[in-house]
This record gives C-alpha cells, sequence and structure tokens, in this order.
C-alpha cells in the first residue's frame, strides 16, 4: 500500500492573555478557579499575566504561576496603576480585561480598553448601568474595535438574564415589561425578616455574612437596585437616562447623610418603618419583596407587599428572581430564578464570558484530522 497520510495536526489555538483586576472577594474566587483549572483544556485557554489591586500589582508575560494572590502580591510587588494594563496583555493572542472592583476610575476605562482591541469582562455595574453617556460609549467603542463586552455578572450573578433579553431580540422578540427582584441582600432580608425581632438586627446579620456591602446604606438605598434595572432596560432596547428610575429607599433622610462610621448605632432606625410594613402585609396575607420594575419606559423600584402567589414572591436566601413579558411570554412571563449573591457563582460568571469571548476570536476549534490518499491507489 502506498497511501500517504498526514500527520495528526492539531489547531493551533492561543491563549487569551488576562488581566484580573480586584482581588477582593470575588477576584480571589476567580483566581481560585484559575489555579484548579492548571493543567486542564480551560485553563490552557486563559493565560493569566497581570494582577492588581488599589494598592499593587503583580505582571509576568509568561503567565503568573499558579498560587495564591496574597502571597504573589506580597512576594513580587509593583505599583498599581491602570496605565500599566496595557502594557501586560501586550502580546500574541486576544486580550481580556476582567474587572472585578467597584471602582468608578476602573468602568471609566473601560470604552477605552475596547476601542484599542482589548475585551474587556465585568462585574461591575458602573460601566453600564450609570449614565446612558458611558453606556453609549461602551456600545460604539465595541464596534469601534472589534471587541466584546461580557456583562452577564452585573446583574443576577451570572443568571441568564441579559443573554435572555439578547436572544428573545435577536428572535424578532419585543419585550414588553420586566420585573424582579435584584438584589441578593434585599432578598435575603425579606426572606428572613420576621417581624418580631428588631429589622436592624437582620441587617447585622447579613453584613457579617458579606451578603451587603460594608455600608449596607448602598443595599438599602435601592442605588444599586437601580443600576441593574438600568442595565436590563437598556439592554431590552429602553435607552434609559438614570433619573428615569424611581427609587423609594429604606433609608431614611436623616440616617442618608451620616458618616459611614455612624451607621451601625443609626440601624435602629430602620426597625419601626420595616415593622410597620410587615404588619401591614402579614394583615393582608402577602409578602414583602424589594422589586424593580420596567414597563412601557416607566421605571420603579421599591418595597412591596406581594400576595403570596405571585410569581415573584417565591425565592430563598439570595435568590433572584425575575419575570419578563414580551410577545412571546405575553400572558405568563419568562420566569429566571436562582442566587443572585456570591463570590463563587459571580466569579464562574466572569470566566464563562472570558471563555466565549477566547471561542469567538480565537478560533477555537476541535482537535482535527487530515489525511491525503493519492488518487488511483487501491485500499484493498
Amino acid at each position: 500500500m502506498n497511501a500517504r497520510v498526514a500527520p495528526l495536526r492539531i489547531a493551533s489555538v492561543q491563549p487569551a492573555r488576562v488581566a484580573l483586576l480586584g482581588t477582593g472577594t470575588v477576584g480571589s474566587a476567580l483566581w481560585s478557579r484559575l489555579v484548579a483549572w492548571a493543567g486542564s483544556p480551560l485553563g490552557e485557554r486563559l493565560s493569566l499575566v497581570h494582577v492588581a489591586n488599589s494598592r499593587v500589582a503583580v505582571s509576568n508575560r509568561k503567565g503568573i504561576p499558579a498560587n495564591t494572590p496574597e502571597i504573589l502580591i506580597r512576594n513580587m510587588p509593583q505599583a498599581a496603576s491602570l496605565d500599566a494594563v496595557e502594557a501586560a496583555l501586550a502580546g500574541v493572542g486576544p486580550r481580556i480585561v476582567i474587572d472585578a472592583t467597584a471602582s468608578d476610575d476602573v468602568a471609566e476605562q473601560h470604552a477605552g480598553w475596547l476601542a484599542q482591541g482589548i475585551h474587556v469582562v465585568t462585574a461591575c455595574k458602573l460601566g453600564q448601568g450609570t449614565s446612558l453617556e458611558r453606556w453609549h460609549a461602551i456600545q460604539s467603542a465595541c464596534h469601534a474595535g472589534g471587541t466584546h463586552y461580557g456583562d452577564s455578572a452585573t446583574v443576577g450573578a451570572g443568571l441568564p438574564l441579559l443573554r435572555s433579553l439578547r436572544e428573545l431580540q435577536a428572535g424578532g422578540d419585543r419585550i414588553h415589561a420586566i420585573a424582579g427582584v435584584l438584589s441578593g441582600s434585599l432578598a435575603w432580608l425579606c426572606n428572613n425578616y420576621d417581624g418580631l425581632r428588631p429589622f436592624s438586627g437582620f441587617v447585622r446579620e447579613a453584613r457579617e455574612a458579606g451578603f451587603t456591602e460594608p455600608d449596607p446604606r448602598v443595599d438599602l438605598s435601592g442605588e444599586d437596585v437601580r443600576r441593574k434595572l438600568l442595565i436590563l432596560a437598556r439592554a431590552a432596547g429602553y435607552p434609559l437616562q438614570v433619573d428615569a428610575v424611581q427609587v423609594d429607599s429604606l433609608v431614611p433622610a436623616g440616617m442618608a447623610v451620616l458618616a459611614e462610621q455612624d451607621v451601625d448605632a443609626a440601624l435602629l432606625q430602620l426597625d419601626a418603618p420595616m415593622r410597620a410594613h410587615y404588619a401591614a402585609a402579614y394583615k393582608n396575607g402577602g409578602k414583602l419583596r424589594f422589586i424593580a420594575r420596567l414597563q412601557g419606559g416607566l421605571a420603579t423600584t421599591g418595597l412591596e407587599t406581594l400576595a403570596s402567589d405571585h410569581p415573584l414572591a417565591g425565592g430563598t436566601g439570595t435568590d433572584n428572581k425575575v419575570a419578563i413579558w414580551s410577545d412571546r411570554y405575553r400572558e405568563q412571563p419568562l420566569v429566571i430564578q436562582g442566587p443572585g449573591a456570591g463570590a463563587a457563582v459571580t466569579a464562574a460568571a466572569l470566566l464563562d464570558d472570558a471563555l466565549a469571548i477566547h471561542a469567538a476570536t480565537a478560533g477555537d476549534k476541535a482537535i482535527q484530522v487530515s489525511t491525503s490518499i493519492p488518487k488511483n491507489v487501491s485500499m484493498g
């Protein structure tokens, strides 16, 4: 037999070069997940070359060794600077910034990176959930740079909310209304508050468990929910301005102006109003939920009393639960539910987006086998 068989050929796939910004709970969980992937096919697709927080940074163009962030940052410190990100990502392969911070300064850089061909993956809501001008800048930068903006972790900690909205519209559907529980911390508080013990005690418990921000007013004010609702609304085709969302804050005016160190003692101001809300809901057989709503271009967030059998009244723990009404889901909404908070699920969502960008930009293909058989050669 004189057949000539070409050797096994494996498609060459360059790993994406990744800069991780933020080493808090989410950033550390993401790093740990990457360490667990070391040597696996998933790990080979992402090369972590830069890690930074607000104080120090670590860079290694050949890839940062698998280790804990604390050890690396302690032993290989550099001055932290956003200007170092682009230099750290220089090289072959897709470039991705993973923003695991809550920094407005970092969010302000998103559009610039995207326009330069650097993809951005983020859990930070300050990019698309603040001014409409910044949202437009990000969309325009993606178009100009041919880049992707991975934002599934910004709302629902990776639940398929934004993806579902976009896929429905890509199929010709129109979104008519959205309503949901968008805050994991407020969901936990509403699910656990019993009207008997002081609400302030539940807030302290949620803070100690890491469900709220260190300053719980960030959650109780509804500002976090406002940003998430803006992101959903804009993705659904309603480019709302920030002030278009009406927010009914749980924080009394006097408490809102206090210095952060004085907030804990002032939490007692929440007890009487929440007890009254709970009593009214209980009397009517309902449940308290902090709801975000979008309908007809009108966006609101605030505490509501829902009937026990309402689609949004269920859920446990920190669950987010969102209902979407559209042409095809006109009478009975599409309901998406799942954990809406937590470092592990948020980190997983960030890495899902990074892997999807790698697959879309690096020509990710399965192993290919190619053979060449000359004409007129018998295989018998």
